[in-house]
């Protein structure tokens, strides 16, 4: 059932889950949960929303386990709670937690537990052609493609270069997806360089970083596979914010009271998702009123998103840059940037088809780079630079700024692994203290 009760609490959040299309999934035995959840705002004292995303590698078992860490993060701030009492007389409090399928593979069931890859339990290759198949491009031309590549790997998992098949293979594979390369001021999932396999293959293998999920390993002669599908899950973060996202939130501001306030928090690609969720499209009108604080945590999109002239690319604007000059923040806007995220200082650059940006100069910005490793940056933004605060520690956010909160002192448990470092290590109290202060404010 997608209500969740935090373990050890009596606190509930709304899970509500969508299909790769942006549709809400209606496979739940209790109905659509977005009608749960606008019956509550319409019938019950609600006086804040607070909408979050997870990012890239959330199954549904993943994305409860995010969630029960993030808002388990929020409820332990106890002085912040009181503190929003005392701004917000009967403070009431409705949290929704998204879910969108951005997992390679894995355990999509609602109410599932999380199962382990076992290529034992059918052919190996088949079963990896099945997974990303379902998730890059699943046609005739890509599964021939995605034998070819998985063929070779299981033969060589780590040749010095390409064989010539598994370069023609990949260039086949990149054409089906229609992942578009219109360079960084284009929409998330079409800002990156002409696909090249082979740079890529290099770049990634480069440090001999090993990456693994479950029991497979996905380096060698996999990089750029593993790539596409970061690309193409970034694609379906943006759509996803622009359709399914979108239209939750204007349901749920039509049918709270106008004193109710909005306030949205992503993750690493879910930080595309509420970006997308507030900016809509060019298809859509506004929302009904502005939200009032949007936090992206280590936000797994370009530095260039919000500014109103990019300055690599002269004359164009980042791509959510209406969310700031039409005023669709009320509040303040927060980023978390951390120098032990590895995952957006390494593996975004070579995504977006970067083989020579791994290190980074300091004293120049990168043409493609992650909003978590620098901050929003460029023309058109009023931007404040500043440390994340502890939990003593006051922020004082003004609407209509963006502050980009450098987080190293506490974003920065590498445990994880190389391959992400410090990018998932976001369930900390002074992590929830921004929040909460973003919230304070508006």
């Amino acid at each position: 059932m997608p209500i969740k009760t935090i373990p050890g609490t009596s606190l509930k959040y709304y899970l509500i889950a969508f299909d790769a299309a942006g549709k809400e999934r209606e496979d739940d035995p209790d109905g659509l949960m977005s009608k749960v959840v606008l019956d509550v705002l319409a019938n019950q004292s609600i006086t804040d929303v607070f909408l979050i995303s997870h990012g890239w590698l959330g199954d549904i078992p993943a994305a409860e386990q995010q969630y029960n860490k993030w808002i388990t993060a929020m409820v332990a701030n106890q002085a912040d709670i009181e503190k929003m009492k005392r701004l917000r007389p009967g403070f009431s409090p409705l949290i929704i937690g998204l879910h969108w399928p951005s997992l390679p593979w894995g355990n999509e069931e609602l109410g599932g537990d999380s199962v382990s890859f076992d290529t034992t339990e059918v052919s190996a290759v088949q079963q990896l052609i099945d997974d990303y198949a379902h998730r890059i491009a699943d046609t005739k031309v890509s599964r021939q493609a995605l034998e070819t590549i998985f063929t070779a790997a299981m033969e060589d998992i780590a040749p010095d270069t390409l064989p010539p098949s598994v370069r023609e293979a990949y260039e086949i594979l990149n054409r089906e997806s229609s992942l578009l390369c219109q360079g960084e001021a284009a929409a998330p999932g079409r800002d990156r360089e002409p696909f090249d396999a082979e740079s890529i293959f290099k770049a990634a293998n480069s440090s001999n970083e090993s990456v693994n999920f479950g029991s497979i390993d996905f380096s060698g002669i996999l990089a750029p596979l593993r790539i596409l599908s970061f690309w193409k899950m970034k694609d379906r973060a943006r759509q996803f914010g622009e359709t399914g996202g979108f239209e939750l939130l204007t349901k749920m501001q039509k049918a709270a009271s106008e004193t109710v306030r909005f306030h949205l928090m992503g993750h690493s690609f879910g930080s595309i998702v509420v970006s997308a969720t507030v900016n809509g499209s060019l298809d859509t009108e506004n929302l009904v009123r502005p939200v009032d604080s949007l936090v992206l945590v280590q936000g797994a999109l370009s530095i260039w998103s919000y500014c109103s002239d990019i300055p690599v690319a002269p004359g164009r604007a980042g791509y959510f840059h209406s969310l700031i000059d039409q005023n669709k923040v009320a509040g303040s806007i927060i980023t978390t940037t951390s120098e032990y995220d590895i995952a957006l200082r390494k593996i975004y650059p070579i995504g977006a088809g970067i083989s020579q940006q791994i290190v980074f100069d300091p004293n120049q910005l990168p043409k493609y780079a992650a909003l978590g490793t620098f901050g929003a940056s460029g023309p058109g933004l009023d931007v404040v630079d500043m440390k994340m605060q502890p939990l003593d520690g006051s922020y004082n956010f003004e609407p209509g700024k963006i502050y980009n909160l450098e987080s190293s002192e506490f974003i920065s448990d590498m445990s994880d692994g190389d391959f992400g470092g410090a990018h998932n290590d976001i369930a900390k109290p002074e992590v929830a203290h921004a929040v909460w202060s973003a919230a304070f404010g508006s």
